[in-house]
């Protein structure tokens, strides 16, 4: 018996009783490739997240490309896309485009799952080094990629147009997959 949870001694979850179907838990969530079909969701996720979203066509470019690989995280197995990493290669290495994770689904490991994934992905497909731009004042995204071992090797100053405020500098990071 855990003497920090008095329930320890249910063989059920206390919390069923209020939601016995499971109507207000999270579905989990599954990871899959993401192609060109996909371009109008990841459009609008991207809006969501930046102030200068991407068009669709520019995704949909991109999703068609053979150098691009791009991840995504739907929710439950068929449900709508949650988030989705989009990464482009040249030769052995690589740069992180984009990463967007709807706002009702962010704070659950969805991001960190993503870029350990393409992480993965890459490595196996022979690339030795992966970059990204992030601004400097995103402080939960450089936590996250500091965590994973990037760090920074450069800096854009005004990289990122804002809609109220000065544009942003963005640090260049970096992370060996070896």
């Amino acid at each position: 018996m855990n003497p920090f949870n008095p329930f320890s001694y249910l063989t059920f979850n206390p919390v069923d009783l209020f939601d016995p179907w499971g109507l207000w838990r999270p579905r989990p969530i599954a990871y899959g490739p993401v192609d060109s079909r996909l371009a109008p969701p990841c459009s609008e996720l991207h809006a969501e997240g930046f102030a200068q979203g991407w068009s669709e066509a520019e995704f949909e470019s991109l999703l068609a490309s053979s150098a691009c690989l791009c991840e995504g995280a739907f929710d439950g197995d068929r449900g709508p896309l949650a988030g989705f990493l989009l990464s482009r290669r040249a030769l052995d290495e690589a740069e992180i485009l984009t990463i967007a994770v709807a706002p009702r689904h962010r704070r659950r490991g969805i991001g960190r799952n993503l870029l350990r994934r393409q992480m993965r992905r890459l490595a196996e497909s022979g690339v030795k080094r992966l970059f990204l731009e992030v601004a400097e004042d995103n402080i939960a995204a450089l936590a996250l990629y500091r965590s994973l071992g990037f760090r920074e090797e450069g800096r854009r100053k005004g990289y990122y147009r804002r809609e109220v405020g000065p544009a942003a500098t963005a640090l260049v990071l970096a992370s060996d997959l070896e």
